[in-house]
């Protein structure tokens, strides 16, 4: 079992930047694939990127390419999203996920079991 907490979020203004942190809680947290997804009002959860639990695969969507980072550091239980040049249509609860071994389709939600509360990012002009 595993425990994810999100934090980071906030109110920014276009063009800058957070970065968003999933502490976990549990036992082998370097075994689990983990993932971000964003959820906007009014429209459905949507795939942000993926970091494989080694670390050699790394996946991102279309919208946040070039402009967000995941990292993880297993020492700390912790996977990072980092966002830069921020958009309106950023705005969205962020949401951390964790899987269990190797995805077969790690952008799809329900690959993960494990689900943090979300932290609220809302970009204004």
């Amino acid at each position: 079992q595993v425990m994810l907490a999100e934090s980071g979020g906030g109110l920014v203004q276009a063009g800058s930047s957070l970065r968003l942190s999933c502490l976990a809680s549990g036992r082998t947290f370097r075994t689990y694939p983990t993932a971000w997804f964003r959820q906007a009002p009014g429209k459905e959860r949507e795939f942000v990127a993926h970091v494989s639990a080694n670390g050699g695969t790394i996946d991102y969507a279309d919208h946040v390419k070039g402009r967000f980072t995941i990292s993880r550091d297993d020492p700390n239980n912790t996977v990072y999203l980092q966002m830069n040049s921020l958009k309106v249509e950023d705005t969205a609860v962020y949401f951390c996920a964790a899987g269990l071994g190797t995805l077969r389709r790690p952008e799809k939600f329900y690959e993960y079991g494990y689900w943090g509360q979300g932290t609220e990012v809302t970009v204004s002009s």
